[in-house]
């Protein structure tokens, strides 16, 4: 199957980020592709305006796991900060959504 921006696995909604063993309820849109090249994986977007989730990446601390509701945790990357407080974050391999 060829994936679309449509029919692309993916997850909006409610998730829990861990960094250093605290939990941090937020909201994610999250998506990704797979690399032709290499053939990994690679899934990224949005964690919603969050305080904690903005102080976390100000204070330089960008390794977390986030984690969707009746899932495990994955390990994820917090990237850029934007103009509205939202925060990019990364991963490569298994993302947290449900894949094929």
């Amino acid at each position: 199957m060829r994936w679309t921006r449509k029919n692309r696995p993916s997850h909006r909604g409610p998730a829990v980020l861990t960094a250093d063993g605290t939990d941090i309820d937020v909201e994610v849109h999250l998506m990704g592709h797979l690399q032709p090249i290499d053939g990994s994986y690679r899934w990224y977007d949005r964690i919603t305006a969050h305080p904690a989730v903005a102080e976390l990446h100000k204070s330089g601390h960008k390794d977390i796991s986030i984690r969707l509701p009746g899932g495990e945790g994955t390990q994820a990357r917090l990237a850029e900060l934007d103009s509205w407080g939202n925060v990019r974050v990364t991963g490569s391999g298994r993302p947290p959504f449900p894949y094929p």
